[in-house]
């Protein structure tokens, strides 16, 4: 099993945890992985057919995974994704939590950071708690995780909750680099479907 560390700042590495979240991972999981950072975490974490990876769809990563969950109410539907969107899709977030399927899992990878854009702090580096909102949107089971040991309990949490679920995972703002996934997206939808039984489209 994998071990998550922290960084010299003392908060959890993203890319660890990533790595913990994915280990064993089978193929009653589909991914959505948000906007930049979120998506070459799950690609450090190793390729998968049931990984969808949001490139410049910024917001739409818990919108797209309520969507399976409902499509696919046999599986599991996870939105990996980061505070900067969740804080930009509110909406979706509270849709999610009012739609109150059982197989849909959000985690969000909170660095109080939009990453993309110049390490710019986001509200969630000024007070917002978004596990209190996810409380306020309906979602049946929330953690706010903040030490490694938290972090390592999430993955057999992921994959058994009844949802919707949503863990915020506070992480440290220090960059991982970029480990790109494939960016063609009819490919990465193709894939998908096939690997769910699907005729291509």
């Amino acid at each position: 099993m994998s071990e998550i560390a922290t960084r010299p700042d003392g908060l959890i590495d993203r890319r660890t945890f990533v790595k913990h979240l994915m280990q064993d991972r089978s193929d009653s999981l589909m991914i959505v992985a948000g906007l930049g950072s979120p998506c070459y975490d799950l690609m450090a974490a190793g390729d998968h057919p049931l990984n969808f990876y949001l490139w410049g769809a910024m917001g739409g990563a818990v919108p797209m995974a309520l969507g399976l969950a409902a499509a696919q109410p046999t599986k599991r539907a996870l939105a990996l994704t980061g505070d900067g969107e969740v804080l930009m899709g509110l909406t979706g977030l509270a849709a999610a939590g009012a739609e109150g399927l059982e197989n849909l899992v959000v985690i969000v990878l909170d660095n109080e950071r939009y990453g993309e854009t110049g390490q710019q702090r986001t509200a969630t580096g000024r007070g917002v708690d978004l596990a209190q909102t996810a409380i306020g949107f309906g979602y049946k089971s929330v953690r706010d995780v903040r030490t490694p040991a938290e972090a390592a309990e999430l993955r057999d949490w992921a994959m058994t909750v009844r949802g919707p679920a949503f863990a915020v995972v506070k992480i440290s703002p220090e960059a991982a680099g970029m480990e790109l996934p494939p960016q063609d997206g009819v490919h990465l939808k193709n894939r998908f479907r096939d690997r769910l039984g699907m005729q291509p489209r």
